[in-house]
């Protein structure tokens, strides 16, 4: 025992000072292995009793027994199950006066434990003998009592079923809540009791109000549920009075149930309405008190709906707490707001006195909204913080429309605007414009786009608006808003098209990203109506595009796309080909230029490459019959592109937006680009052997997916090439660089391969490439990414379980050279891929994973049974015991060699499942560190 103390010390040691990364690691490793061990349980005891020992050490010592208490009981004989109770207890005693951390986790600790040991019947009452009766210990009941419901209804991880849980929480909890009750009625009102004990006193109280332990009715009969109103005068108690009392109004939500507590409850929350004027200028109270009104608004709603003039108050007090000007205070009242309005919108009529409250609530919202009057003095996290909590606001908005209705709304936001600019602009800020502007941009969902009243009004109120950049701005995003509305009212859309276009002219961009995002969804709503306004578009492009920055030049393209997409097929092939050919020929002018050209020319194509992306992207394919204008441009197009790569292909930012761009190609072009695939391929395999970029075999994959099938000889040979020649490139790249640094490379590599196996199985299993594919998907699995983890093991599954594997007369004949090509790579790579399948098992896999795992190794014990026992022992000696605990790896190699030898290959999936069960709960504890628990 006493060898283990040295090195437990040293270990904690490290994390007194500045390590580097590698000695804490190799501390935290060595400290959460020793957690594992069984002599931990003396050893902890031991640091606990000794009063020499540092405080790092006891305080890792308490963590321990609750980690021990929750993962390792059975390490425990029954004979010593009570004697560990005393010894815990008795630790308890020794540190009632402090430290609090180690008070805690003992208390943990004995929770954990009475929740498994049956046999002690009586462990509250127990825990009251030992420490209630002496003023000095009552803090550590205190504690204990504290956490006793936390830890039972949130530590998951102690191993009980859920028979074994209702049994023992209804004993320690439900049994003793009256008892503990009475309890914390006679501390809280003690002779010489201190605040401090007072504040344990509602924390307990909390504790047990929310695992709905107490009894609400025998509570509002004892001294202390009068004590908790009384306590939200003191500074003291108020935070833990708001909280115990928040928690009693959710327990009294089965109104119909708690009537006459609640009939005593709520008097009382009303009487604190006056608070809010009295304590205005302190911000904490007045946040406690919001939560209050606001937790008693929910909870009573139906109350306040059948009862108005009784409940109402409490209405006005969220009102209140709404407009209060500190905005972290204001979302508070959210919740309260959105549900009630969800009720209301579902009656017949509304109350006055509820449309007077969201009347007044919207006006608060609104004012609310207001950017400060100087916006300098704000730093960029408080601006984003503002924006994000308008959006917020904005919600709260939609819900005053359910209640007034949304032409009631907006008429009330117009109204603002229409008073503010009667004043003249030299009497307005800008602000009083903009939010108005912005709260009938977020009320924009609920309009009827049938509306005549209110948004015939707001299209028009907009000319006349101060050309400000934030009202410009605020306005073109009402129209993004309410595009719907504008195709169905197309008299506006000229107008419309008028103020987009000036907004590109500001130099604020976020005003011209506005006006770009405004065009797209005016075109995209409203496309029908927009075919004659083409040709004004594309002038539009030709003369203002170039001085667009690219987003709004994109969104311009988006837009235009959308129109193309409304036109009849033939029209809108000609279209897409006309504006189309603006970007292929800056590409040709390019590729065909003597002299080298600068990035800023290279950066130009690529944004002309993404807005040609983002066209094909809405337009789609045609269909299974090209129209006339398309029929000879997939060569013409290919032929420009070529060249292209093979010139500038050593470019990544190039290299990716060309392929995504080839990919809307095969898309559009579909059956007609089976006459360019070899070459692409060619080019593909050539790009990636001189560039490395994954682009290259990405978009290789899509196309032998979709021509993988076609019976053709000059095809196939291209797939051979492509197969051998980017499998070569990678095994070069893997010499150089590891797996983590080219995860990319290898995802679309992986990928590739099960394109290759599925469509092409004689090329994938006859070339000599396969043994080093198979060996450079190995080393996708040393990786922690969930989607190239799952690819690479489709790709083991699909080889592992290939029907030539199958015994079976009726196989073709090429299925024999097939299984031989599988048996020899699995028999020579068998050792480390088994290797790699469990340590990502036990390790980073994903959690969905499990299924491909198991279907390989079951297969591997089926073809490879002798050699697999052979393997494992090795492999599973190099798991670390963090990951799979040796009582696992154990019985693992256990249940595998007698499934193995008995021929219940099935039954293999059973030891896979129980030893990733086994790790994820190691990793579990791993994940709470020894020193965090």
């Amino acid at each position: 025992m006493m060898d283990n103390i040295q090195p437990l010390l040293s270990a904690l040691e490290v994390f007194t000072r500045a390590p580097d990364k590698v000695t804490l690691e190799n501390a935290n490793s060595w400290l959460q292995e020793f957690q594992h061990s069984r002599d931990a349980w003396s050893t902890c005891n031991l640091l606990l009793l000794s009063p020499d020992a540092p405080p790092a050490a006891k305080l890792f010592a308490a963590q321990t027994f609750r980690s021990k208490v929750t993962y390792d009981l059975h390490q425990v004989d029954e004979a010593n199950l009570l004697p560990l109770r005393d010894t815990l207890i008795n630790a308890l005693e020794r540190y009632h006066i402090g430290p609090r951390t180690v008070i805690t986790q003992l208390c943990l600790a004995i929770s954990g434990l009475a929740l498994q040991l049956p046999q002690w019947d009586n462990a509250v009452q127990t825990m009251i003998e030992s420490f209630g009766t002496n003023p000095a210990t009552v803090p550590v009941l205190l504690q204990f009592l504290t956490v006793l419901p936390e830890e039972l209804s949130s530590n998951t991880r102690i191993p009980v079923t859920d028979e074994e849980y209702q049994d023992r929480s209804a004993k320690l909890l439900t049994a003793n809540a009256t008892q503990v009750l009475n309890l914390l009625s006679m501390y809280i009102q003690a002779s010489g009791v201190t605040t401090t004990v007072q504040n344990q006193v509602f924390g307990c109280l909390r504790a047990w109000l929310v695992a709905s332990e107490i009894d609400t009715s025998i509570f509002a009969k004892l001294p202390l549920f009068g004590f908790v109103f009384e306590a939200l005068a003191s500074d003291e108690l108020f935070d833990s009075a708001t909280d115990v009392l928040c928690e009693l109004i959710h327990e009294t939500q089965e109104i119909e149930d708690h009537m006459p507590v609640i009939e005593l409850i709520v008097p009382r929350v009303i009487n604190l309405k006056a608070q809010l004027e009295e304590r205005k200028e302190d911000p904490e109270r007045i946040r406690g008190l919001a939560k209050v009104f606001a937790e008693a608004g929910e909870t009573y709603r139906l109350l306040i709906l059948r009862h108005t003039e009784t409940f109402f108050p409490i209405v006005e007090a969220i009102g209140l707490c709404s407009a209060y000007p500190d905005l972290d205070i204001a979302p508070i009242t959210f919740p309260f707001w959105m549900r009630l309005a969800q009720t209301i919108g579902k009656k017949p009529s509304v109350q006055p006195l509820f449309i007077e409250a969201y009347k007044a609530l919207m006006g608060v919202i609104i004012r609310h909204l207001h950017f400060p009057p100087d916006t300098t003095s704000l730093s960029a996290q408080e601006a984003d913080n503002f924006r994000s909590f308008r959006h917020v606001m904005g919600d709260t908005l939609k819900d005053c429309c359910l209640v007034l209705g949304a032409d009631t709304c907006l008429l009330s936001a117009y109204n603002l605007i229409t008073l503010a600019l009667a004043r003249g602009p030299q009497s307005i800020s800008w602000q009083e414009i903009e939010a108005p502007l912005f709260a009938m941009r977020s009320m924009g969902a609920e309009v009827d786009i049938d509306d005549e009243s209110a948004v015939p009004k707001i299209m028009d109120l907009i000319p006349s608006l101060p050309s400000h950049p934030r009202i410009r701005y605020a306005a073109l995003l009402i129209i993004s808003r309410y595009t719907e509305w504008i195709n169905r009212h197309s008299d506006y859309i000229s107008f419309q098209l008028q103020y987009i276009s000036a907004g590109f002219d500001v130099t604020d961009t976020e005003v011209s990203a506005a006006a770009g995002q405004a065009l797209k969804y005016l075109c995209q709503d409203c496309k029908q109506h927009l075919v004659d306004f083409l040709p004004t578009l594309h002038t539009f492009l030709k003369t203002t595009g170039s001085k667009l920055i690219q987003d709004d030049r994109r969104q311009v393209y988006e837009a235009i796309a959308f129109v193309i997409s409304a036109m009849p097929m033939e029209k809108a092939a000609e279209s897409l080909r006309s504006f189309s050919l603006d970007i292929l020929s800056q590409i040709h002018s390019v590729t065909e230029k003597p002299t080298p050209i600068t990035k800023q020319e290279l950066k130009e194509i690529g944004y002309g490459l993404e807005n040609l992306e983002a066209m094909l992207h809405v337009i789609g394919p045609f269909g299974d019959q090209l129209p006339a204008a398309c029929q000879s441009s997939c060569q013409e197009v290919w032929s420009i592109f070529e060249r292209f790569i093979a010139k500038y292909a050593f470019d990544y930012d190039t290299a990716e937006r060309t392929t995504r761009v080839l990919r809307h190609g095969i898309t559009l072009f579909g059956q007609t680009t089976l006459q360019v695939t070899p070459a692409a391929l060619s080019c593909m395999a050539t790009s990636f052997e001189v560039t490395g970029f994954s682009a290259f075999l990405w978009i290789a994959g899509k196309l032998v997916g979709r021509f993988g099938r076609e019976s053709d000889s000059n095809l196939r040979a291209t797939f051979l090439s492509l197969f051998e020649r980017s499998t070569n490139k990678i095994v070069s790249i893997l010499q150089s660089k590891a797996p983590r640094e080219i995860p990319d490379v290898l995802e679309d590599y992986v990928q590739l391969l099960l394109q290759l196996l599925e469509t092409v199985p004689d090329v994938f299993f006859q070339s000599t490439a396969f043994p080093l594919a198979f060996r450079a998907s190995m080393a996708a699995l040393t990786l922690i990414h969930s989607d190239l983890v799952f690819a690479a093991l489709d790709v083991f599954r699909n080889i592992l379980t290939h029907d030539s594997l199958l015994p079976s007369s009726a196989h073709p004949a090429k299925y024999a050279v097939y299984a031989i090509a599988i048996k020899t790579v699995v028999e020579k790579e068998g050792f480390e891929f088994i290797g790699y399948l469990l340590s990502g098992l036990v390790g980073d896999f994903p959690e969905d994973s499990t299924s491909a795992v198991v279907s390989i190794f079951r297969s591997i014990a089926v073809l490879f049974s002798s050699q697999l026992l052979t393997w494992l022992p090795p492999v599973l000696q190099q798991l670390p015991i963090s990951a799979a605990p040796s009582d696992a790896k154990e019985v693992f190699m256990v249940d595998v060699t007698n499934f193995v030898n008995t021929g219940q290959y099935d039954k293999v999936k059973y030891s896979i499942l129980s030893l990733h069960r086994a790790s994820r709960k190691a990793r579990d504890r791993r994940r709470v560190g020894p020193l965090e628990q």
